[in-house]
């Protein structure tokens, strides 16, 4: 494991603002750049009352600004609802006020419900174009001829890394097809984890961007002093993802206690295998199975994400987080 990140969904909590949650966010990538952490992601999400980041780049745009050194960039953008030339110049614009620092992960599904994604898109079409997009992008941003018909002014030659994102076969397959990083997104969907992280690793073509494969999982985390703790803290998003799972989405509850006995049966099954992919407790529970995680699918990079009702234990559980991880990568280096 080269690096290990973090992915924000900039969760509005219950009793807060969407501009509580941006400011969370703030508070919680400077936090993030103190411990060691490689990347700052955040997320596009439409129409979800409990997450304040769809402007993703705007979001991005304000993180740099505050920051230094650590990463930001999109975990991602979903590319259906925009124009890759719109794309090319959001993020060759971040780019030139942030040289080096931004990343752009790319998605394929709308982030929303269909309704929304139409009120995005305007005009809905039946054939999935994602691929041709991706690629179209990539030229927006890679091109380096200033008398190129179209061009992404600022954009043009800025190289910004581009990642593909998936929780099925297709991202892998294409991530390996255009020989870009892939990362998959385990925190939500972990089933087809390990066979997506084979095709793409077999499959995988060198381009001049990228000669080797290069994987990222993203994990669950939510850590604390106790194991008893961090369980009560993770109440919070076992509710908030039941009650989305049950066509009832909102914002981020506070933690309560006996969270599974508030869930129906069937509901809470799939909640549990959702979040499966995830480490929670003490200090020693989750450098045990953050290790166990890293052992098993070997990534090149694991992104951890959490969502905790308190700012203050959402940014010490990841500083826990951080401290177990720096562990492990040190382990696998040696």
């Amino acid at each position: 494991m080269y690096h290990y990140s973090l992915l924000d969904l900039s969760p509005v909590p219950e009793g807060g603002t969407a501009a509580d949650a941006l400011s969370n966010t703030v508070a919680l990538a400077k936090a993030a750049e103190r411990a060691g952490y490689h990347r700052f992601w955040l997320a596009e999400h439409h129409n979800m009352p409990g997450i304040a980041s769809a402007a993703t780049a705007v979001v991005i745009g304000r993180v740099a600004s505050e920051t230094s050194t650590i990463r930001v960039g999109a975990g991602g953008v979903m590319l259906p609802n925009h124009a890759p030339l719109v794309i090319a110049e959001q993020f060759g614009t971040l780019e030139t006020m942030y040289p080096g620092r931004i990343d752009l992960g790319l998605g394929r599904a709308p982030g929303t419900d269909m309704a929304t994604a139409r009120a995005l898109r305007r005009h809905m079409v039946q054939e999935d174009s994602f691929p041709q997009d991706v690629v179209e992008l990539l030229q927006y941003l890679n091109e380096t001829d200033e008398a190129a018909r179209i061009r992404a002014i600022p954009g043009l030659g800025t190289h910004v890394p581009v990642w593909i994102l998936g929780s099925s076969l297709y991202g892998a397959q294409l991530a390996a097809h255009l020989g870009l990083p892939y990362a998959f997104a385990s925190h939500f969907a972990p089933a087809m984890l390990e066979q997506a992280l084979t095709v793409y690793r077999e499959s995988f073509r060198p381009t001049g961007a990228l000669a080797h494969p290069y994987a990222m999982m993203a994990a669950g985390v939510c850590a604390a002093e106790t194991d008893a703790e961090a369980a009560y803290l993770r109440s919070s998003q076992i509710l908030s993802f039941a009650r989305l799972r049950s066509g009832r989405p909102g914002k981020l509850p506070p933690p309560v206690e006996n969270v599974r006995d508030q869930i129906p049966e069937a509901v809470l099954a799939q909640v549990d295998e959702a979040m499966s992919c995830s480490a929670t407790g003490s200090p020693e529970t989750v450098r045990r199975r953050l290790g166990e995680l890293v052992d098993r699918y070997r990534p090149d990079e694991l992104m951890v994400t959490g969502m905790i009702h308190d700012p203050a234990a959402r940014v010490r559980s990841f500083e826990i987080a951080a401290e177990a991880l720096g562990d492990i990568q040190v382990k696998a280096a040696a």
